[in-house]
């Protein structure tokens, strides 16, 4: 039993589970470099807009559609709740440790991206947070895109919204994290009763 599972572990595509079923270790994998993809393009973009914009300055990317506006948000999405910053920092903070304690039991691709996702998203914003102007969890989101008459945003808010949509998603097909679906674990009714 234990050389039996030590080999499933060493080939890097399944562990155990308490109830010795093998689980996928793919859709880990698949969290880690969403979620790392993810940060590193918000953070990227964060760097380009801030090096080539002046804020205040629109510019055009596809006509009127979509502009970079370079702008710095101290609240939370659509420049909500600006007073308080420290507080969102340590939601962000708590948002994080649980996208992470929750990805330990990620067994379906769909959550998978949905969790690397939303772990890119609160990271990247959170990183700006921690470490802008003015100051250590106060500091300021880089926000740089635009649409007509809708809030600045930056890729990190994009990232967010897209494991919004996939969280629900999941959950309205009834897929738990583990990739089990609620028809898995509805009790067999006796034949003949439908």
């Amino acid at each position: 039993m234990q050389a039996a599972r030590g080999a499933s572990l060493t080939d890097g595509d399944t562990e155990q589970t308490p109830d010795h079923r093998p689980r996928p270790r793919r859709p880990l994998v698949l969290f880690g470099l969403v979620a790392l993809l993810g940060y590193a393009a918000d953070q990227a973009t964060k760097e380009l807009a801030l090096a080539g914009l002046e804020p205040g300055e629109r510019v055009s990317v596809v006509g009127d559609a979509l502009t970079l506006y370079l702008t710095s948000n101290s609240g939370a999405a659509f420049s909500l709740g600006t007073s308080y910053t420290l507080v969102l920092s340590w939601i962000a903070v708590a948002a994080a440790l649980a996208t992470l304690w929750f990805a330990r039991r990620v067994g379906s691709t769909g959550w998978a991206l949905a969790l690397g996702f939303l772990l890119a998203g609160v990271l990247g914003n959170l990183t700006d947070r921690v470490f802008r102007e003015p100051g250590p969890m106060r500091g300021h989101v880089i926000d740089f895109l635009a649409f007509p008459n809708f809030p600045v945003f930056n890729v990190a808010d994009v990232c967010i919204n897209i494991a919004a949509g996939l969280i629900i998603l999941r959950t309205m097909r009834g897929v738990h994290l583990d990739g089990t679906r609620d028809r898995d674990t509805a009790p067999a009714t006796p034949e003949g009763q439908a």
